[in-house]
């Protein structure tokens, strides 16, 4: 565990998620859940196809709302937030399948991830009121900043369909990133990567909570990932929570070996 991630246990946690259910018709997608994720820490979220993480995913990012249970960032709900305002608050995410928009630059992009925390309005952006160009001066600041940081740079005009899939993955990252989010959502960021993608994305996952100051909750099949850089890891399935605690602890239980890792993990 991390110096940030151990001292982290001592104050009250970033998110609390509270005995969260979700159906979908007779189907319990998710069956009082309950967990703290704490500032500073990186948490896996783990669990075979159809245990629940992306539902739980999309109820943090509030594309799903919960039939039992609550939400807590900082202490308050999220549940009465809509997904458009999410970003708000502090919530930034990835996808699982990039969800970036194809026939715009890699700069666009990010700038579209920017925007999520500016509070200029049509009327404002027509008149270019003073405040509405300040505020377009931290935001060009903002995403060459993310740019340069994420290696983006060289490709940033660019339009994004044109890039390889994991540069892709990189520039949704970085508009993650440009919305200064307090706890970041990462949904399978090593899907479609190779062996060395996923070490590089490792190292750079570590970087962005230790520089930026960022909380990961982190949805990973890859388990040499998770168990490599999670300081705490949360195993689902069936929509219950199976397991809780240090990598090792979890990946050893004999419950997760059972549902999840096949065999016990050397």
């Amino acid at each position: 565990m991390s110096p940030r991630a151990a001292a982290a246990r001592t104050r009250a946690p970033l998110v609390a998620v509270r005995e969260v259910s979700v159906a979908f018709g007779g189907i319990n997608a998710l069956n009082g859940v309950s967990f703290d994720m704490q500032q500073g820490q990186i948490l896996g979220l783990i669990g075979p196809n159809g245990a629940g993480k992306t539902t739980l995913f999309n109820c943090l990012s509030r594309l799903y709302q919960p039939c039992r249970g609550d939400i807590l960032l900082d202490g308050d709900s999220i549940l009465k937030r809509p997904a458009h305002k999410i970003a708000e608050i502090g919530i930034g995410r990835t996808f699982q399948n990039v969800a970036l928009f194809g026939n715009l630059s890699v700069r666009d992009n990010v700038r579209v991830g920017a925007h999520a925390r500016s509070s200029s309005d049509i009327v404002s952006d027509a008149l270019r009121l003073p405040w509405v160009r300040r505020g377009e001066a931290k935001t060009n600041a903002t995403v060459d900043e993310i740019l340069d940081y994420l290696a983006l740079h060289e490709v940033a005009d660019l339009a994004v369909a044109g890039l390889p899939f994991g540069t892709q993955k990189r520039v949704e990252l970085a508009r993650a990133l440009a919305a200064e989010p307090k706890i970041l959502l990462l949904d399978e960021p090593a899907g479609g990567l190779n062996h060395e993608e996923v070490f590089s994305l490792g190292a750079l996952i570590r970087r962005i909570r230790d520089e930026r100051g960022v909380s990961v909750l982190l949805v990973e099949h890859h388990m040499g990932l998770v168990m490599s850089i999670a300081d705490h890891v949360v195993a689902l399935n069936f929509g219950r929570k199976l397991a809780e605690g240090p990598p090792g602890a979890v990946q050893n239980d004999p419950e997760v070996i059972k549902a999840y890792l096949g065999s016990k993990q050397p």
